[in-house]
This record gives C-alpha cells, sequence and structure tokens, in this order.
C-alpha cells in the first residue's frame, strides 16, 4: 500500500516490527463557546512527557497479547480507566515516519489507530481520571487536551493548534480521522491548514529573535 500505509493482516505478519497502538476519543457536544460557536465534537489528544501532542496509548507486544488488549492496558496506565477496544475500532496501521524518534532505531515501528466515539459523560470522567488516578499522570502524560475544532473571528482555534508539534504521525491520524469520520468539512480543515502554516512561519521569526536575544545575553554575562 501507499505511503507506507498496511493491512493490519499485513502489519501482523511483519517480523521483527515493533507496534504501538493509539486512539482518539471523541463525542458529539451541544455546548456552545462564548455563546456563539458550536464546539460541536469533543476530541482528546494529550501532551506527552516530550511536550508533542500525541494520542493515548503505547507499545504493545502482538506476540503475547491481542492489539486491542495492549491498547486497553496502556489506556489504564494513562487515563486511569478501563476502555475495551474492539477489532472495529481499528482505523488503519502503517509505519512510523522515518523523522520519527521512535522510528529512528530498528526494528521498525508500526503504529495501529482507532477510534471510538463515547458519550459527553464518559469523555469528562475519562478527563477526570487522567488527571487523578492515571498512574502516568504527571510522568509519561503531562495532561488530556481537547482540540478546538472551531474557528474564532481572529482565525485562532483548529489553526492555532495544528501549528503545534506532534509525535510521529499524530498529526496525519487526527486530520484523517476528522475528515473520515466528518468531524470537520473539508474546506474548513483546508482553510486551518493554511492558516497553521502562516502560524508556523511566524513563530518560527519569533523563536529566531529569542534566540538571538538569549545569545546576545549570554555573551554579556
Amino acid at each position: 500500500m501507499a505511503s507506507g500505509q498496511l493491512s493490519r493482516a499485513e502489519a501482523l505478519a511483519c517480523s521483527g516490527c515493533r507496534h504501538a497502538c493509539h486512539v482518539m476519543l471523541y463525542c458529539d457536544t451541544n455546548t456552545v463557546l462564548f455563546g456563539s460557536i458550536p464546539i460541536r465534537h469533543i476530541v482528546l489528544m494529550q501532551m506527552r512527557f516530550d511536550g508533542l501532542l500525541g494520542f493515548p496509548g503505547g507499545f504493545v507486544n502482538p506476540s503475547e497479547e491481542s492489539l486491542e488488549a495492549g491498547l486497553g492496558r496502556e489506556l489504564m496506565e494513562e487515563l486511569g480507566v478501563a476502555l475495551q477496544m474492539l477489532e472495529e475500532d481499528h482505523v488503519n496501521s502503517c509505519f512510523a515516519p522515518a523523522s520519527s524518534p521512535s522510528s529512528s532505531t530498528c526494528p521498525r515501528l508500526i503504529t495501529h489507530f482507532y477510534t471510538k466515539k463515547l458519550e459527553e459523560g464518559q469523555i469528562r470522567a475519562v478527563e477526570t481520571a487522567a488527571a487523578t488516578t492515571a498512574t502516568d499522570h504527571g510522568q509519561e502524560v503531562l495532561g488530556m487536551v481537547r482540540v478546538p475544532l472551531h474557528t474564532t473571528k481572529g482565525g485562532g482555534g483548529l489553526a492555532s493548534f495544528l501549528s503545534h508539534s506532534f509525535v510521529s504521525n499524530a498529526r496525519f491520524q487526527l486530520l484523517h480521522a476528522l475528515l473520515r469520520l466528518h468531524l470537520v468539512a473539508p474546506e474548513e480543515l483546508r482553510e486551518a491548514l493554511a492558516r497553521s502554516l502562516k502560524i508556523q512561519a511566524s513563530a518560527a521569526e519569533e523563536l529566531r529573535a529569542a534566540l538571538a536575544l538569549v545569545e546576545g545575553k549570554t555573551k554579556a554575562l
């Protein structure tokens, strides 16, 4: 398959490959921001220990457990709740990008992505448990975050979120899921990505200016 995509059977047949499973938990909501901006859907991601955004989950060993059982184990550690993951929740499998830190060592890493729709009350329970009872909170996981799918008058929201740094292929997984599940219209997503590129360019200029300032301060010491 193109772009590193694999069928589930091909992925599991990969001799010597490492495997990691992650899931996007989401729900519908009637919440309105500032009384005028419909939230529409809640999508959960997390801030990782390395400062990158990603989805809950982690490494699994298919020779000892099913992909879904391994993902459920990882979710208990990171979210503090037991969620039954099913094979029907599986969306795709692919090789991690060559630029990913986790893919820079042998053997190659295959990532398996899942989506699971919950009720809004369940999503809130996950957020609470992740911050209060999850064993990985404050260590491997620094906190859960909601993906802002809306766009404010100033252009903030989804565009700003997409300009952040994501681990491995998490950004692609998010975009693919938003389109596949019809959570964001294609035109809205295109506009958000275009604006995100401009935000990244502006941020790069600010970082260069900050670096110059720090280097100047360092030389003055």
